[in-house]
């Protein structure tokens, strides 16, 4: 137990499909790379419904969404709490790629 809460980012399940057969995940957030954004967008279990109704809310795409469940101590590169703008609240940032054994769980997601 690392004592690091995990962490989670909502994707398409083909994305997620093929990181699987790469072995690391590298979609920073809806329509753009870890290389075009810099690092990973992540949320905590709180944030995650409000994040999905910004980049899916109108979503209706051809695949089902799932939910990554990141453990952050499996993920070999650094993560930062950092916010988007001032006075705004922080969201985890992880600066790499996720290896396929730091996501701990897959979860379904449907529109609340």
């Amino acid at each position: 137990m690392t004592g690091l809460p995990n962490i989670l980012h909502i994707t398409e399940r083909s994305l997620w499909e093929e990181a699987r057969a790469r072995g690391s995940y590298e979609m920073s957030t809806r329509g753009r790379t870890l290389q075009e954004e810099g690092f990973i967008h992540c949320s905590t279990r709180d944030q995650l419904p409000r994040v999905a109704a910004f980049l899916y809310g109108s979503y209706d795409g051809p695949d089902e969404l799932v939910v990554l469940v990141v453990d952050p101590a499996r993920v070999g590169a650094p993560v930062k709490w950092e916010v988007p703008e001032p006075g705004a609240e922080e969201f985890p940032h992880i600066y790499g790629p996720i290896p396929v054994a730091a996501v701990v769980d897959v979860e379904p997601w449907t529109q609340p």
